[in-house]
């Protein structure tokens, strides 16, 4: 958009994303967020002050939020839906695939408090299944940041972006990871942390887990490679493969069912070049719902904590 480059320390990933809105619209971008009552979730009043009469509020219809929203993409607007993830992709699901995705429709939806994020509220309001979801669809990028500064270039990216893209974001405040000299690019592998023993391949909030657990294995003697794949389509399958190529083992990690995900992706990636490496991957469980309770106690749970991973690593490598 033209704005200087700020390190965002600690952040709100919804907050970011609203404060990029505003800031598009400032630069001349027709931009329409549509929300379904979930005013609070998007964290959205910035914008609403701001532009009180570029808001649309469907109320609690998330089909009607994603039919009005394509069809604001296809007049012209650059649309916008923010509400939750599960709700999102589980009630709009028709909608999303055939009015946005199947018409190329120009919206950007972002699932907020996705993953567990929603903890005590378990399985109605956990999101575990939307990248899968999603990647079941055409047409369709999709992203999860790991923090404020690659959510807001990912935001900024998916602006100026000619069609649907969908982007996931955790509920709560994340540290930074990404200095102000970090770029995205559309597809790139990000490799947070090189290592040559294992490869701890992440996605949204958990890279930080991955990242904590790197640093409890180098405690050990153990050398961790943590990738960020924030960007899950488009993706560089190639230079994936040769990051994967580095270590003797993988592993990876997400707060999402795991099949579907970062570790299909993953086990696609090795399986079709014949990469004879072992893979674990750490999620929830294959038929099974995130557990209902704090984000710590359910991380723990599903082994998707900085100890978990720690664990994992330490047995693949003996």
């Amino acid at each position: 958009m033209g704005n200087e480059k700020i390190l965002v320390p600690e952040a709100h990933l919804a907050s970011v994303m609203v404060d990029a809105f505003i800031a598009a619209v400032d630069a001349g971008v027709d931009l329409i967020p549509v929300v379904s009552d979930s005013t609070s979730t998007a964290k959205i009043g910035p914008f609403m002050k701001r532009f009180p009469e570029r808001l649309v509020n469907v109320g609690i219809a998330e089909q009607s939020l994603v039919g009005v929203a394509a069809g604001l993409g296809l007049s012209g607007k650059v649309a916008v839906t923010c509400n939750a993830a599960p709700f999102l992709i589980s009630r709009a699901n028709e909608q999303v695939k055939v009015d946005v995705c199947y018409n190329r429709s120009n919206v950007k939806m972002f699932g907020l408090n996705a993953g567990a994020s929603y903890g005590p509220l378990a399985s109605t309001h956990h999101s575990i299944d939307d990248i899968s979801v999603m990647r079941g669809f055409g047409h369709v990028q999709i992203f999860a940041p790991a923090d404020g500064e690659e959510c807001r270039q990912i935001v900024e990216h998916a602006l100026a972006y000619d069609g649907p893209v969908y982007i996931r974001l955790d509920g709560k405040a994340l540290p930074a990871l990404h200095g102000a000299d970090y770029t995205f690019v559309p597809g790139q592998v990000d490799i947070l942390v090189k290592g040559h023993d294992v490869t701890l391949v992440a996605l949204g909030s958990v890279v930080h887990e991955a990242v904590d657990a790197a640093t409890q294995l180098a405690q050990q003697g153990i050398s961790a490679q943590v990738i960020n794949l924030s960007s899950i389509r488009p993706l560089n399958r190639d230079a994936l493969l040769e990051a994967l190529r580095t270590t003797s083992g993988v592993i990876s990690v997400e707060e999402h069912n795991v099949n579907g995900g970062v570790g299909s992706v993953v086990a696609e990636v090795i399986a079709e070049a014949g990469l004879g490496v072992p893979l674990v991957r750490l999620g929830v469980p294959d038929g099974e719902y995130a557990a209902a309770g704090g984000r710590a106690p359910t991380r723990a749970k599903h082994h998707i904590d900085a100890a978990g991973i720690t664990a994992a690593a330490v047995a693949l490598q003996r």
